[in-house]
């Protein structure tokens, strides 16, 4: 058990320093954005929706089915809300709990002693599993890996019972239920059945290649091939019910997420699958260049034969047939036992035999084990265990390193990623055993002191520097700004764009603008990095650059209805109805099939509708927006905000004259969020329209009282009582509000109105001087300023504002007779006018 402790000590200390990292990366969609983390949500939707919370069987689906995953998240949130420290606890428990298992399972294959120690802390210090354990989403590959572990420390345990117990099939039975638990943790963990295979074959029952055929077709050892028919059922079943529970297609991704699948060439999809894997085993090896994201150009496609690096996939595969060959070859005369070099069966060192590979016996081929003597540590030790062979192992590691990657290879169909280091956590077991087993191999291959010394403190110092990458590598998990930065040099694209989200949430809004055009200097026809430049400059009143983007990103994902959605609002603000309609129109006919997020495409739909009807509504069409808004309620998704629809929605029944139904959508709107401070106002309106004064001056004061800044509420409540004739406090509202939202157009101009009306001119003329300084081109503004002006006797400004506003609207016919009244005035008055 020291073992196991120490090395689970070490990955819980090396990942300390991860419990104060905030949400990174894929942690919000996961996590901070998925509704079915909400206790409202029924739990039994995880069962039904993907990792990112969409329905499965969505054609734009990831299909990551991970229900336990994300119900460990959701238990998560249950306790202890969005707050990230407690989900990084649980990620370093379980690399704890995973580093134990692993230690335990090593201590089958090389027993007590220095290599067991060493597979366990190379495990818990490898680089590769900081994505996996920093990054919260990477839970999915740590809950993966405890169960794979359990499931095949269930097999060791059903083998060596196996026609001996009763328990036998207990084991087995365990064996099934955890393999069931590791695939819905994520996909890869049904491939323990396969390892389970290898190491019944391979190293409890040693069989060589040329023995398998022969083995089946006598039917020798019939409790080994029962149980490998048995995982094969299990594995099949297992892979079957989840095909079909995804509806029966594979996911759909992105040209971006995987170049290789997205292109033309065959030669060049060839050559650079079979890369690949060689580009994963590097990082398995020297993890010095890690990233959070290897999409787009991170990994240059391979387009000729020519390619260097085609060198570094000729020498990886040849590396890799030259290990299969080893550990599947016949036994040789002498090979080396647990550390001791062995001739003929007799140990060379203390005399401590080991069994021949494979005993022969007329019905059945039993399992046999080489002894053990501490792995060539010590040689004072007489204790005799069953250790596999080094071929033995081999095998075994190399199962673990291939199998588990598999699905991530393209092989059997196409993946939504070039390489995802969190993806490498458990074939990065089956790499620790290959290094720990060569250099035991090395280990016992030298004959000096001073080579094995150093041997030793090699692996020592790996192990240590492996460690200290793994705790410099978890400070860039420590924040997303701090984790784009990191990525820069690998995938710059991605990374400056994502850096440009941080940096604009920071209010850095110059440092925001240079790093999406820095992305986009990458790869020019990202979309979202087209959208997201045209958002920060249409949030700086850049309309006309926010328009050319949007127009750019339209052109590169036609789908994209937030763009359409902005692009509408920008033109009904400029006053080009016709334009923002016909934007409105086509982003609300967008289909959300083969979407990445359908939810969030889906709440741009509906806001497109919900706008569209406000446009109606500003032109006085009212049916026809009450139309637009209920097909906005219709497709709005569950977690679209519809306070603001059902509000607009009672404004428009109120403009038709129908009340009740007003009230009801009223109510609906405060009823889905209580402290909706324009469905104070606007129902507080209704409810003084229909003589319930009392509950209405109730509605405008709880609007004041949930936001004090807010000038609308004043000028609202303000109305209320100049209506009720209570004048003074009416014209203190008034004030009130023209203060609070001195650049507000619409509050102030009210404002002004309200004060005049109050008798109060001096105050008046104050507030509507504002409103024309405001909209300097508004007609109605220099109109009521003028005649204003006209009332408090300055009748050369008067006239001034009159002509003005003619010169902006020449038949306005109030405007007409107000000049004509004025300069009646002027000329009894004995002054000039403009028009003498």
């Amino acid at each position: 058990m020291i073992a196991e402790l120490v090395s689970s000590a070490l990955g819980l200390a090396l990942y300390l320093n991860t419990l104060s990292a905030d949400f990174c990366y894929d942690d919000s969609r996961a996590i901070k954005t998925n509704q079915d983390l909400l206790p409202e949500t029924p739990w039994t939707h995880i069962f039904y929706n993907d990792f990112w919370g969409t329905l499965l069987t969505h054609s734009g689906s990831h299909k990551s089915y991970r229900p336990l995953c994300t119900l460990s998240f959701r238990l998560n949130h249950a306790i202890g809300g969005l707050n990230p420290w407690s989900y990084h606890l649980v990620n370093v428990l379980l690399h704890a709990a995973v580093t134990g298992l692993f230690t335990s399972f090593s201590k089958i294959l090389f027993g007590d002693g220095y290599w067991t120690f060493m597979a366990g802390l190379m495990f818990a210090s490898h680089p590769i599993h900081t994505e996996a354990v920093a990054g919260i989403v990477g839970r999915a590959d740590v809950g993966a890996s405890l169960f794979f572990l359990l499931s095949l420390l269930c097999y060791i345990k059903h083998c060596s019972t196996r026609g001996y117990s009763a328990t036998t099939w207990g084991w087995f039975l365990g064996t099934g239920l955890c393999a069931g638990c590791s695939m819905l943790w994520k996909e890869q963990g049904v491939t323990v059945l396969a390892v389970s295979a290898v190491y019944d074959v391979f190293v409890f029952h040693r069989l060589k290649m040329k023995q398998i055929l022969p083995t089946i077709y006598k039917r020798k050892n019939l409790s080994l091939f029962l149980s490998i028919s048995l995982l094969t059922f299990w594995g099949t079943s297992l892979l079957g019910a989840r095909l079909y529970w995804m509806g029966n297609k594979p996911p759909s991704f992105s040209n971006s997420d995987n170049p290789a699948a997205d292109s033309d060439s065959l030669l060049a999809r060839t050559l650079t699958f079979f890369y690949l894997p060689t580009k994963n085993l590097w990082l398995l090896l020297c993890p010095d260049t890690l990233s959070f994201d290897w999409s787009m150009d991170a990994v240059p496609l391979l387009k000729t034969i020519c390619d260097w690096r085609n060198l570094h996939t000729v020498a990886f595969y040849t590396g890799l047939l030259l290990l299969a060959y080893y550990g599947l070859k016949s036994p040789s005369i002498e090979r080396e036992c647990n550390g001791k070099a062995e001739t003929n069966g007799k140990q060379n060192a203390n005399g401590h035999s080991c069994l021949s590979d494979v005993e022969y016996r007329d019905s059945e081929i039993k399992p046999s084990f080489a002894s053990k003597v501490e792995n060539g540590i010590k040689n004072d030790v007489s204790q005799r265990t069953q250790l596999p062979s080094t071929e033995n192992i081999v095998i075994l590691s190399l199962s673990l390193l291939i199998i588990p990657f598999v699905p991530a290879t393209n092989l059997f169909f196409y993946v939504g990623f070039v390489i995802a280091e969190r993806v490498l956590y458990i074939p990065s077991m089956g790499f620790c055993l290959l290094i720990t087993v060569g250099a035991r191999a090395l280990y016992v291959k030298v004959q000096k002191r001073f080579l094995k010394t150093l041997i030793f403190y090699a692996t020592a110092t790996l192990i240590v520097f492996y460690g200290l990458k793994t705790a410099i590598r978890n400070g860039d998990w420590q924040n997303e700004e701090m984790l784009y930065r990191s990525g820069i040099k690998v995938n710059p694209a991605k990374a400056w764009g994502n850096l440009g989200n941080v940096l604009k949430s920071q209010s850095k809004i110059s440092e925001a603008e240079t790093a999406y055009r820095n992305a986009l200097y990458y790869r020019s026809n990202m979309a979202d990095m087209l959208y997201n430049l045209g958002l920060l400059l249409q949030e700086n009143s850049r309309f006309a650059e926010a328009l050319h983007y949007y127009k750019l990103a339209i052109g590169s994902r036609p789908t994209l209805a937030s763009a359409y959605l902005n692009t509408g609002i920008i033109l009904m603000n400029q006053g080009k109805t016709e334009e923002a309609r016909r934007t409105f129109l086509k982003c609300s006919e967008i289909p959300d099939e083969n979407l990445k997020d359908p939810h969030a495409h889906k709440s741009s739909v509906t806001s497109c509708l919900y706008n569209l009807g406000k446009l109606y509504h500003e032109q006085g069409h009212y049916e026809e927006a009450l139309g637009v808004y209920k097909e906005a309620i219709q497709k709005m998704p569950r977690q679209f905000a519809p306070q603001s629809l059902y509000n607009m929605m009672g404004e428009a029944y109120m403009r038709l004259s129908k009340l009740p139904e007003a009230e009801h959508w009223y109510m609906e709107s405060l009823r889905s969020k209580t402290d909706h401070i324009p469905a104070h106002l606007t129902y507080g309106k209704l409810l003084a329209l229909t003589d319930r004064k009392s509950e209405a001056e109730k509605f405008f004061l709880k609007a004041i009282e949930l936001d004090p800044t807010k000038g609308n509420c004043y000028m609202h409540y303000g109305q209320f009582l100049l209506e009720e004739g209570r004048l003074i406090e009416a014209a203190e509202m008034a004030k009130k509000a023209a203060e609070l939202d001195s650049l507000e157009f619409d509050v102030v101009f009210n404002a002004a109105h309200m004060l005049r009306q109050a008798s109060l001119n001096e105050a008046a003329e104050k507030y509507y001087d504002l409103a024309a300084r405001l909209r300097p081109n508004y007609p109605a503004a220099l109109m009521n300023l003028g005649a204003i002006l006209h009332l408090n006797g300055r009748l050369r400004k008067a006239e001034a504002n009159y002509l003005r506003a003619l010169q902006l609207k020449p038949d306005d016919v109030i405007t007409q007779s107000n000049l004509r009244k004025l300069w009646n005035i002027m000329e009894k008055q004995g002054l000039k006018t403009s028009k003498t």
